[in-house]
Formats: structure tokens, C-alpha cells, sequence
């Protein structure tokens, strides 16, 4: 694919999902830039995406910070227009509402929705500037509903998909296209394998039937169609989950 004038920013590029979306606009032409806490962390994605010939720019960053939301994004637009800002951060936990700190249930709203609030207005300010751009948010089954355990992290995830849909009410008519993206889906990561482990036993992690856990690229396959969607048939919001999922 022939190199764009276009940056695409990635706010969580850890090593599943974040990582499957850069990978997938780097090979589309795009100089990526991929930040998330411990920037060290990032080195094999950017060799990755070197080696296949994509351009990529590596940060370490504290998405609740404004200042390195802003730094982080203004020196993407530097580098050439921004044109697709992905926030990418889970903040997934689980403990039983009587057992949730103040300090546990303040954390993950800041880092599911305050900085995901964060990202969309810099992303959109930077936007507005080229008269066009693309914001999209990953949402999860909690953006929709609470679940047992889930208070600190159904409330964050509600609240990104409110900034969401009052982004796009707003900025879609000056030709910002923003999106929500409901993954209700347990996605094939270490993390949701080691749940699995837990829960039911190696057995059941041995023998997972094909196509139960969702697989991070074809997360980057659904963020690549958003993105390509006409103007005239812009989806505000994205639910996906494997063709077996009970909902």
C-alpha cells in the first residue's frame, strides 16, 4: 500500500487489540503513532510494523494526563494531518460492589472514560482545523449493561459511550466521523485465556470450540470498515460479536 499523507493515532496500543489496529492502518498507508503506559513495551509492534514496511511512532503516555493526551496527539498532527484517532483503553475489572474502593471505581472511570473524554475533544480539536477526521472509541457488553461485579467498569464504559454519542451529534455535521464500538465478545487475549483457565478448568481452555473468542485483528478489520464508510451511511455506533455468541 502506498504511503499516506495521514497519521492515525492509537491511545492503548497494548499487545492485542491496540496493537492488531495499528498493524492494520500501518499496512494501509498510515504513519501510526501507538502509545500506552510503559512505552517500552511497544517495541516489538514497531518492529513489527517496520519490517512489513509501515511507518510507525512509539510513546509511553498516561492517557488520564492531559498534557501527554495533548503532546501525544499534537505531535502526531505534526507529522502529517491527523486523520483516525482510535481510543483503545479497557480498564476492565471485576469485584463485587461492596468490595469496590472509592480508589478502584475513581481509576477506572479515569482511565475508561475521563481520558477517552481526553482524547476525543484534543483528536477533534486538531480535526477541525482540516475540516474532516474520524474518532472511534472501543466500547465493550458493559457499555450497555451492568453486570454483577461490574460497577466501576459498566459506569466508565456507559460514560464513554455518552461522550461518544454527543461527539457524534456534534461533529459529525462539520464532517468528523465518530463511532462506537461495542466489542460483546470475550476477545482471544492472555487475559480472557487465563479467565477462561480459572473459571473452567484447562480442559475448557484446551478444547475452545473455533471462533469462540474473538480474534483482536478482526476487531482492526471492523475499525478499517468504519472507516471507510461513505459519508452518507456513517455508523455512530458498531456492536460485533462471533457469529456463536449468546446475547
Amino acid at each position: 500500500m502506498a504511503p499516506r499523507q495521514a497519521t492515525a493515532a492509537v491511545i492503548g496500543a497494548g499487545d492485542f487489540i491496540g496493537a492488531a489496529i495499528a498493524r492494520k492502518f500501518a499496512a494501509e498507508g498510515f504513519t501510526v503513532f501507538a502509545g500506552r503506559r510503559n512505552g517500552d513495551k511497544l517495541a516489538p509492534l514497531v518492529a513489527d510494523i517496520e519490517k512489513a514496511g509501515g511507518k510507525v511512532s512509539a510513546r509511553g503516555l498516561d492517557a488520564r494526563k492531559e498534557e501527554d493526551i495533548n503532546a501525544f496527539l499534537q505531535e502526531a498532527d505534526q507529522a502529517a494531518p491527523l486523520e483516525v484517532c482510535i481510543f483503545n483503553i479497557g480498564a476492565n475489572v471485576n469485584f463485587p460492589l461492596v468490595d469496590t474502593t472509592d480508589r478502584v471505581f475513581r481509576k477506572v472511570w479515569e482511565m475508561a472514560c475521563y481520558s477517552g473524554f481526553l482524547a476525543g475533544r484534543e483528536a477533534a480539536r486538531l480535526m477541525l482545523t482540516h475540516g474532516r477526521g474520524n474518532v472511534f472509541f472501543t466500547g465493550a457488553t458493559a457499555s450497555l449493561r451492568g453486570g454483577i461485579g461490574y460497577a466501576a467498569f459498566a459506569s466508565a464504559k456507559a460514560g464513554l459511550r455518552a461522550v461518544a454519542q454527543a461527539a457524534a451529534r456534534e461533529l459529525g455535521p462539520k464532517n468528523i466521523h465518530v463511532a462506537h464500538l461495542v466489542i460483546d465478545s470475550g476477545v482471544d487475549t492472555a487475559w480472557v485465556r487465563e479467565r477462561i483457565k480459572t473459571r473452567e478448568g484447562e480442559d475448557a481452555l484446551a478444547n475452545l470450540p473455533p471462533d469462540r473468542l474473538m480474534r483482536p485483528e478482526a476487531v482492526a478489520e471492523a475499525y478499517w470498515s468504519l472507516y471507510q464508510q461513505p459519508r452518507d451511511a456513517w455508523s455512530s455506533e458498531l456492536e460485533i460479536r462471533p457469529f456463536a455468541e449468546k446475547w
